[in-house]
């Protein structure tokens, strides 16, 4: 089947509808004459939406490649120490889910930091596949076993994770509703959902329930729930709008991005210069990755 590509129309206009000030070819701010272009901290302190949970813009992910509970740092041996390094170089949010496998790994990189220096987001797997386990236990159970092996009391995020469906706030009610009771008790601090449809996520949008999303988001379209970003960059200013917490993935197109400095380098900007998403993850697989990418996300002007 033929892929669709953006034309230079296309992507020029989705451009002009996210951030507004992003040029093609030299990706330059516009900036309005005397007024100095702003520098981006990667490790400046941000708010999801109206959780009130504190972290550093720049996350990482360590799910990339990830499924049936293993990631491509599981797989390579590398998880703790990178996840470690990270957290020296100044990262405080660590996005895992059950089915990355990195619960542990999270845990021993971790170990002696006190609590309140980091910041936990994990994903619960409740639909057929992605785990070996064919059951679904409550929220309650599934949440238990994540603190345990997290090392943790309590969790900032924990999110469903993964929906495709535009019903899936009905087919989950039973997740959603534990995940709610979870966080009236304190055991949790937040609950949301990670999509991979267009049609979840325009749903997310509207629902109430949704305190942080994940949004998979960059200007050439690469893994996205819309091939034209111009079409999911409202649905992002709505959830901002609405005050729920927006954390952009995919920024580097799930990996297909990642020889292409230019293209790389325009996804940050584009990415950054919304002005609707609180943060931004990224799977790094090895220390120099985190050491790029906060050079990069620091040589951006907006």
């Amino acid at each position: 089947m033929k892929k669709n590509k953006l034309t230079r129309r296309q992507f020029m206009a989705t451009v002009t509808a996210g951030a507004g000030t992003l040029l093609l070819g030299n990706v330059i701010s516009a900036v309005p004459s005397g007024i100095k272009p702003k520098s981006v901290d990667p490790f400046q302190k941000i708010t999801l939406g109206k959780t009130g949970i504190k972290t550093t813009l720049l996350g990482m992910g360590t799910g990339y490649n990830g499924g049936n509970r293993s990631s491509n740092i599981t797989r390579a041996g590398v998880a703790e120490s990178v996840i470690r390094q990270a957290y020296e170089k100044g990262i405080r949010f660590f996005d895992c889910a059950d089915s990355y496998g990195t619960h542990p790994f999270t845990s021993s990189a971790l170990r002696g930091i006190p609590r309140d220096n980091y910041t936990l987001g994990t994903k619960m797997w409740v639909t057929p596949g992605g785990i070996p386990e064919p059951e679904r236990p409550d929220a309650q159970v599934v949440v238990d076993r994540f603190r345990k092996e997290l090392n943790t009391d309590y969790l900032d995020l924990v999110q469903l994770h993964c929906m495709t469906t535009g019903a899936w706030t009905d087919q989950q009610k039973r997740f959603m509703d534990g995940l709610e009771n979870l966080k009236a008790k304190q055991v949790i601090r937040a609950h949301g959902v990670s999509v991979h449809s267009f049609d979840a996520l325009q749903v997310a949008a509207e629902n109430p329930w949704v305190d942080v999303i994940h949004v998979r988001i960059n200007p050439f379209g690469e893994s996205m729930d819309q091939r034209d970003p111009a079409l999911v960059v409202p649905v992002i200013e709505k959830f901002h709008k609405a005050g729920k917490g927006v954390i952009a993935m995919k920024l580097i197109g799930g990996g297909r991005l990642r020889n292409d400095s230019e293209k790389i380098d325009a996804s940050l900007k584009y990415v950054l210069g919304l002005g609707t998403v609180d943060m931004i993850i990224i799977g790094f697989e090895q220390p120099e990755q985190i050491d790029n990418y906060i050079g990069r996300i620091r040589s951006v002007t907006l």
